[in-house]
This record gives structure tokens, sequence and C-alpha cells, in this order.
């Protein structure tokens, strides 16, 4: 059972993701069903005031020696560093040592890394982050695509609102989803997303690393609805066969099937963002053809269907 949450904070916490970690379980919700946690924000210097990544100051009024009992340890992300406070690092390998879990919100997953707590264990954190933390911690099994891993008794989550994520996921395995629910509905949040669902990156259209083929991307680019071959493409290029697809593979780093698939299933999610289309007609208007097509290929593209993308992102009236 959850009972007992503490907090760490450091010097440059998030403010939001702190506040994701108290919005949780910092809050009294026990008129909603909800039981009630202890909840205990904690630094190396309770009582002093700490400098926050938005040019203010929170206080921490609790010291490391509540996450002794904590059944939980929040994380909240801070400014990446290269070191960090060896108290700290020690008290949460203790906490892990006798099965306390341990749930980081984006670049805090950096503190377990750097208390070894990850090598040889799956993880994940803000897509910005993900290369540079492999580099840094290269044991580490680090997915950039999830929005958060349950690996046990240790959550690492993606940025910012994927913390929400994971905390609500969390909730709903140690208490039920009646509880998980409600405290979804107080935060006027989705009660659930699934965690292997994809991070939303902004995909830019793939430039080419030349100009040789560029009239040939904005073309098809034009022309999505039309069936696009390789023999067709290198007559367009005045190429052979042979040459076009050598030379589009190093151009795009990727074959012209696959890049056009990509440009479609960014069609489609422009439509989707910005028309009240139905699904059959953004099919047509993308070059898929068939709605069957578009739902496989924006799946695995962007990592959910198309409905619940547009559910998420349409801005059309």
């Amino acid at each position: 059972m959850l009972q007992k949450v503490a907090v760490v904070l450091m010097e440059d916490v998030a403010l939001f993701e702190f506040g994701v970690l108290a919005e949780v379980f910092g809050i009294d919700r026990t008129g909603d069903g909800v039981p009630p946690f202890d909840f205990k924000v904690c630094s190396t210097t309770p009582g002093r005031p700490m400098d926050t990544s938005t040019h203010s100051q929170v206080i921490a009024p609790y010291g490391l020696e509540e996450l002794e009992d904590a059944d939980l340890i929040g994380i909240p992300a801070t400014t990446w560093r290269h070191e960090y406070d060896e108290r700290i690092l020690e008290a949460l390998r203790r906490a892990e040592a006798r099965g306390a879990i341990l749930l980081t919100v984006c670049s805090g997953v950096y503190v377990l890394g750097a208390a070894g707590l990850l090598d040889g264990r799956p993880c994940t954190t803000h897509w910005r982050y993900t290369e540079g933390f492999q580099r840094q911690f290269p044991t580490a099994k680090v997915d950039p695509d999830v929005l958060f891993v349950d690996d046990g008794n240790i959550i690492t989550s993606a940025g910012t609102a994927a913390g929400i994520d994971a905390c609500l996921h969390l909730v709903r395995r140690e208490l039920g989803s009646a509880v998980a629910t409600r405290i979804a509905r107080r935060m006027v949040v989705p009660p659930q997303r699934d965690g292997g669902q994809r991070q939303y990156v902004d995909v830019p259209v793939p430039e080419s690393s030349g100009e040789s083929l560029q009239p040939v991307l904005d073309w098809m680019i034009d022309n999505l609805t039309t069936d696009h071959t390789v023999p067709a493409l290198a007559r367009r290029a005045q190429m052979s066969e042979r040459t076009f697809a050598r030379r589009f593979v190093a151009e795009t780093g990727t074959t012209p099937l696959k890049w056009v698939t990509t440009q479609r299933v960014l069609r489609a999610r422009t439509l989707l963002e910005q028309t009240r289309m139905g699904i059959e007609q953004i099919a047509s208007e993308s070059g898929f053809g068939t709605a069957a097509l578009l739902r496989h290929h924006f799946r695995r593209v962007v990592g959910v269907p198309p409905q619940d993308y547009r559910r998420t992102f349409q801005t059309a009236s």
C-alpha cells in the first residue's frame, strides 16, 4: 500500500514536475474516497529556500531522514548536472534495496542513473534528453518513445505531462482503478494513457543533405496521392533506378517508400488537427487510400490511433 510519499527536491527543481507529484499525492482527497497519503517534501537543506528552474524559490520542510521509511520516493525534474549530492544518492540506494518504489519525472531519471540504480534496467525520459542520457549511462536500457516505463519498484516517465500518466498508473497499480479515476477526475485529465504510447515528438519533414533530389522530394510532397514507384521517380530525377535508389538513401537516410509513408502520416496528422474531415476522407487526401491503411501506418509512426490523436490535438472548431 502507498501510505508515505516523500519527494526529494534539489536546486533548480522544475516546478511543474514537482507540482505533478504534489497534485497526485499531496492533496487531501479523502472526501472523494481517496486514501490519505503522508506527503513529505524533503531536501538536504530543510527550511532553506532553494532556487527553481523558473526564477522562483521553494522551501522543503523536511530532511532526507523522511526517505528512510517512505513507501514511494518521487524525484521531479531538475537541471542536468555531472554530479549529484551523494547523500541523496545513498538514500535512494538504501530505499531501492529495501523495496521502496522510486518514481522519476522527466530529467529526474538522471538522479537514479547517477545512483547506479538503472544499470541494465529499462527506463525513459523526455525525448530531448534520451541520447545524452544514454551516453552518460550506457548500461541503462533507454526507450526514447514511450510515456513511462514500469519496471517494478522503479518507474521513470518522459517529459512534463507524462509524469501525470506515470503517477496515475502507479496509483492504479497499487490502489486500484477506482482511486486513480477519482484523482484523475479532480485533476481533469484522462484516467489512463498507456505507458507504451509514444511521446508526441514534432517530426519535421526530412531534409536531403544535398540539393540534387530536393525538386523530386518537393514534388512527392505536393503529390502524396500519386502512387510513387522507384522507376517513375528515377525518370523524374533523370537517373537510373539503381543510382536513384542509392542517392535517395544517402540524402534522406531512408527508402522512398518509407519516406513517402512518413510524409503521408504527417499530412494526415495536420488534417486531424486542423479539419473536421472524416477518417476515410483524410485517408484519401493523405495518399493512403483507405482508412485501414491510414490507421495501420499512423499508429506505427505516431503510436496512437488517428481518432485518439484527434481527440488530444484537434484545433478545428
